[in-house]
């Protein structure tokens, strides 16, 4: 379980505060979706629990161990992060998500490292691509890759920085339904941060409203209303049910 406690953070010394109080829970195998307008705080959540900034005040736990206490290596064997905007030089895909094991053997990788790269490669239908120049592939491809890179750390937990960001619509569903694949075939947490409402009710299994550096309202489906929506975003949406599922409209 992930369990961000109390967690205060600013940029300077005497900044603004970024994070107010910010709390959340994630249980193993959850997929859980931060929502909330731009400058709400979801990035600056994102670094402090991957180590990139340190708070001024709270805990962050997973499992029993206390992440604040430990470096970016041993965090790296229980964390993987997967950014919206993916760059892998001149690297083949073999060698890309063959970094993400960098964690594990240090200067130089051996067979076990090829071994399971290669079943990870095969595992998401990628074995293919396995000696092409990762950067010449299409987006909804890179993202795949960037995926298997952070399953090669064999992490408990994902973090998903705006994952569809900049994919046409049928490389989002693609992604939506890989990471969720993951997450119920290996057990593995994942935190993800969303635009879109509807991809958010598809994706995710708990949802983590964000307004002003905390986390204003969580829970499961039922929390997403339309007052919620309002406050959190100030706009109007309408929630619906269509055909047995949940869709949230646009009010013209």
């Amino acid at each position: 379980m992930l369990k961000v406690e109390d967690l205060r953070f600013a940029y300077s010394k005497n900044g603004r505060p970024v994070l107010n109080g910010a709390s959340l829970e994630l249980k193993q195998g959850e997929v859980g979706i931060l929502l909330g307008k731009n400058g709400s705080g979801k990035t600056t959540l994102f670094k402090n629990i991957l180590g990139i900034e340190k708070p001024m005040k709270g805990k962050i736990r997973f499992e029993k161990d206390n992440l604040l206490k430990m470096s970016r290596r041993q965090r790296a064997r229980r964390i993987a992060y997967v950014p919206q905007h993916i760059h892998f030089g001149d690297l083949s895909v073999m060698d890309s998500v063959l970094m993400g094991r960098v964690s594990r053997f240090g200067l130089k990788a051996g067979m076990e490292d090829y071994v399971a790269v290669e079943k990870i490669l095969a595992d998401m239908g990628l074995l293919e691509f396995a000696t092409r120049s990762a950067e010449a592939l299409s987006g909804g491809e890179k993202q795949k890759i960037a995926i298997a890179r952070a399953m090669a750390q064999e992490p408990k937990l994902m973090v998903f920085d705006e994952p569809t960001g900049n994919l046409d619509i049928a490389n989002e569903q693609l992604i939506v339904k890989e990471a969720k694949r993951l997450a119920r075939e290996k057990n593995i947490s994942i935190l993800a941060s969303l635009h879109d409402l509807n991809q958010a009710l598809e994706f995710g299994d708990k949802f983590f409203f964000m307004k002003d550096g905390v986390i204003k309202y969580a829970g499961g489906k039922e929390i997403i209303t339309e007052d919620v929506i309002k406050d959190i975003f100030e706009v109007d949406m309408a929630v619906r049910e269509i055909d047995g599922r949940t869709v949230i409209l646009p009010v013209i």
